[in-house]
């Protein structure tokens, strides 16, 4: 293995390995994506708190947004990240 290839799943399960950012992940592949409003309340954290995990996940290039008049709607779109999160949740298929 190249050191770029292991540095990029070094960072793909630092964006992962918060739980609120863990649970994100999960919710947006559960529902095969939605909006901040719709996260924010199902994992109980404020709108802000939301936001900055939302951008650490963007950034590390999991998860995209859609945008669609004022909102917008954010699903994963890493195919690893995908597989990484079945073999975590193995009962619950994404």
């Amino acid at each position: 293995m190249d050191i770029k290839s292991l540095e990029k799943t070094a960072e793909i399960l630092k964006a992962l390995g918060h739980p609120a950012r863990l649970c994100i992940v999960k919710g947006l592949l559960e529902n095969g994506g939605c909006n901040v409003s719709y996260m924010q309340n199902c994992i109980g954290l404020p709108q802000s708190t939301v936001s900055q995990h939302i951008s650490k996940l963007k950034a590390a290039g999991i998860i995209e947004g859609v945008r669609c008049g004022l909102e917008i709607t954010y699903k994963v779109v890493d195919e690893d990240v995908i597989k990484v999160m079945n073999a975590l949740f193995p009962s619950e298929k994404k």
